[in-house]
């Protein structure tokens, strides 16, 4: 008898293998051999992990088509398989793989678009905040507000790039077309969930750079300078009242 351990990486091993037969697990013929069996169970196992990949990554399965996606899924799970017994991890570093995956590598904007949609993710699945209480905020100093350490909402997530991906992602949604001229630039996006939807918004370089190290974790100080460095004409009051009204910004430590 194996031990309960060692069962399960045999048999994680099988299914991972293309050729694997398993042949060392204890596995009751029954009409089907044990190389049959596991093959059944290996095609089920990559279906479904693949199904998880398409629902997380629909514009890359449009870039790529569908056929040449399953195939790249299929490295991606051998590569890089699950270690959670959550589905919705699954996918995780799916932009790291098709930056280094040989066959893609003239899209070379494909690894971006992959964290593009991966974030939304993330920000889709990201708990709520609590209620931003802004008669807590009223009673600070004036003369400590630059020791302010704002926090941003837990479903917003920052994400930049020198390829422009958020048209990319645009014109591949359903029902939209049209051509990207890649010359377009970079971008500055924040990806946030406010209320049910998701929304991606393009940040000008000094605001990115503004909610960036508030992100980090400095202070208000440190980050107003940083962000007027990046854009000296950043209008800094009112951007980060923006992004307390829109609840970008939804609580503060000082």
């Amino acid at each position: 008898m194996l031990a309960l351990h060692k069962l399960q990486t045999q048999f994680a091993q099988a299914m991972l293998d293309p050729g694997g037969k398993g042949s060392e697990l204890p596995i009751r013929a029954n009409g089907l051999s044990a190389a049959r069996r596991l093959q059944v169970y290996r095609n089920n196992l990559f279906a479904s992990l693949t199904g998880a990949l398409r629902a997380c990554y629909p514009v890359i399965n449009r870039l790529l088509g569908e056929r040449f996606f399953d195939w790249a899924a299929k490295h991606y799970i051998r590569d890089y398989p699950s270690t959670s017994g959550n589905l919705h991890d699954f996918g995780r570093e799916y932009a790291e793989f098709i930056r280094a995956f040989p066959p893609a590598a003239e899209l070379v904007y494909l690894a971006d678009v992959a964290r593009l949609e991966w974030t939304y993710q993330e920000a889709f699945h990201a708990p709520e905040p609590d209620a931003f209480k802004l008669d807590e905020l009223s009673s600070v100093p004036p003369d400590r507000y630059g020791e302010l350490c704002f926090k941003l909402h837990p479903a917003s997530r920052l994400l930049v790039s020198e390829y422009p991906i958020l048209h990319i992602w645009q014109v591949n949604q359903p029902g939209c077309d049209g051509m990207v001229d890649l010359s377009e630039g970079g971008v500055n996006l924040l990806v946030i969930r406010r209320g049910l939807a998701i929304q991606i918004e393009a940040l000008s370089v000094g605001e990115y750079a503004l909610l960036e190290n508030l992100a980090q974790g400095h202070v208000m100080s440190y980050a107003a300078e940083h962000a007027l460095k990046a854009e000296p004409a950043l209008d800094l009051p009112r951007c980060l009242r923006r992004h307390v009204a829109r609840r970008t910004i939804v609580g503060f430590e000082l």
